[in-house]
C-alpha cells in the first residue's frame, strides 16, 4: 500500500493517552497517523514509539489554542497528503478547581473552554475542506456522558458536578450535532466519543478503564462504515441522550 492510497488521519493531543493509543490502533490498521502535540519534543518521542511498531506516523505542532498552528499544520497535511480522511479531536484538559457552579472561577471556565471547546471547534472548521476530498471523512471528539444534560439531571449518587469540563464537553456535543447538520448527504460522519471513566493525566491516572480500553469506541467512530451513525455521542454501551 502505497502512502498516497492509505487513509490519513489527524489525533490532537496524541503524544500520550488515550490520543496515543489510538493512533497505535489506527497504525497497525494501516493508516498513516499525524500526532498533533504542542509540544514538539514529546510528539517526536511518540512518532518514534509507533514506527518501532512499523507505523507510519509523523508529528505535527498544534497547539488547539492558537489557530496558527492549526493553520500551519493543515497548510502542511494538504501540502504531503493533500487530504485528511479521519480527524480526532483528543486535545482537552480539566482543571482543578473545577466543583461547584457557586464556586468555580470564571477563569477556569475560559481556560476550559478555551481548549475543549473553542480548540475542537477552531480544529474541525480548518481540517474541514482537506476532510472533504477524502472519499469518506470521519470526525470524533473526545467527549463524555458529564456533557449530558440528560445525565446532568440525573447523575449517579455522589458523582461530581465539574461545571467547567461538563459545560465545555456539552458544548462539543452540540458542535458535534451541527458539522452532522451541516455534512448530512455527504459521505462524512460526526460524531462525539465517550471513553468512560479512563486513568490519563487529566485525572491522576485515578480512574478503573486503560487507555487501551478508552480508546476501543473512539477507533470505532473513526472506522464507522458507510452505514454508521452521525451526529451522536457515542460510548461502547451505545448510543447517549444528549
Amino acid at each position: 500500500m502505497t502512502e498516497p492510497t492509505r487513509k490519513i488521519a489527524l489525533i490532537t493531543g496524541a503524544d500520550r493517552g488515550i490520543g496515543f493509543e489510538t493512533a497505535k490502533e489506527l497504525g497497525q490498521q494501516g493508516y498513516v497517523v499525524l500526532i498533533g502535540s504542542r509540544n514538539v519534543k514529546r510528539g517526536q518521542v511518540a512518532v518514534e514509539q509507533l514506527k518501532a511498531l512499523d507505523i507510519v506516523a509523523d508529528t505535527l505542532e498544534i497547539d488547539v489554542t492558537d489557530q496558527q498552528t492549526v493553520q500551519r499544520a493543515a497548510d502542511q497535511i494538504s501540502n504531503t497528503y493533500q487530504k485528511l480522511d479521519v480527524l480526532i479531536n483528543n486535545a482537552g484538559i480539566a482543571l482543578p478547581d473545577d466543583e461547584l457552579p457557586s464556586t468555580v472561577s470564571v477563569d477556569v471556565l475560559r481556560q476550559t473552554f478555551d481548549t475543549n471547546f473553542f480548540g475542537s471547534f477552531a480544529v474541525t472548521q480548518i481540517m474541514l475542506p482537506l476532510i472533504r476530498k477524502a472519499k469518506a471523512g470521519r470526525i470524533v471528539s473526545l467527549s463524555s456522558s458529564v456533557g449530558s444534560l440528560n445525565w446532568q439531571s440525573h447523575p449517579i449518587e455522589g458523582a461530581p458536578i465539574n461545571p467547567a469540563y461538563a459545560a465545555s464537553k456539552n458544548g462539543v456535543n452540540a458542535l458535534t450535532v451541527m458539522f452532522a447538520r451541516e455534512l448530512k448527504g455527504t459521505a462524512i460522519k460526526v460524531n462525539a466519543a465517550d471513553p468512560g471513566w479512563t486513568a490519563t493525566d487529566l485525572n491522576g491516572f485515578n480512574a478503573p478503564r486503560s487507555v487501551a480500553e478508552g480508546a476501543q469506541i473512539v477507533v470505532k467512530l473513526a472506522t464507522l462504515p458507510a452505514d454508521g451513525p452521525s451526529g451522536q455521542l457515542i460510548s461502547e454501551s451505545g448510543e447517549i441522550a444528549w
